[in-house]
């Protein structure tokens, strides 16, 4: 019985996914980043404007 459970852990630690594995990278948020901006899905804060965007174009790049 205690190699069930030994055999679980296992499974569960295969099936597990990697960190930042889901996060897919895109050229224009790698730039947006690179610069030293942020990507936003709404507007920019107010002191900030929108200078490209991120995400393949669904979020906007926001700079001072």
């Amino acid at each position: 019985m205690r190699i069930l459970y030994l055999l679980f852990a296992v499974v569960l630690l295969l099936f597990q996914a990697a960190p930042g594995s889901a996060d897919l990278t895109f050229a224009d948020t790698a730039e947006c980043r690179s610069q030293g901006n942020f990507c936003r899905a709404g507007a920019c804060p107010p002191t900030f404007a929108a200078t490209g965007s991120c995400h393949g174009g669904l979020l906007k790049c926001c700079s001072k």
